[in-house]
């Protein structure tokens, strides 16, 4: 099992959510998006300078804080 960042995942990697760290506002706020334990998430778009990045999540794009994405564990697929 290989485990990583969501904020270090390249452009077209996928992975299941494993964990949400972050204060109670923050944490709240991403499983109100839909960043919950298990959900499938792809890395779509990272920005020129690096920030913000977009996922595909649920079958819907959602764009994060580079510093919010850090948040969140996954384990690759394959």
């Amino acid at each position: 099992m290989v485990e990583k960042q969501l904020s270090d995942m390249a452009v077209g990697e996928k992975g299941k959510a494993t964990r949400i760290e972050g204060a109670g506002a923050l944490r709240r706020r991403m499983m109100d998006m839909g960043i919950v334990r298990g959900a499938e998430i792809e890395m779509v778009r990272d920005a020129p300078l690096g920030d913000p990045v977009e996922f595909l999540l649920k079958g819907y794009n959602l764009t994060l804080r580079r510093e919010e994405a850090m948040n969140v564990w996954l384990e690759l697929e394959g």
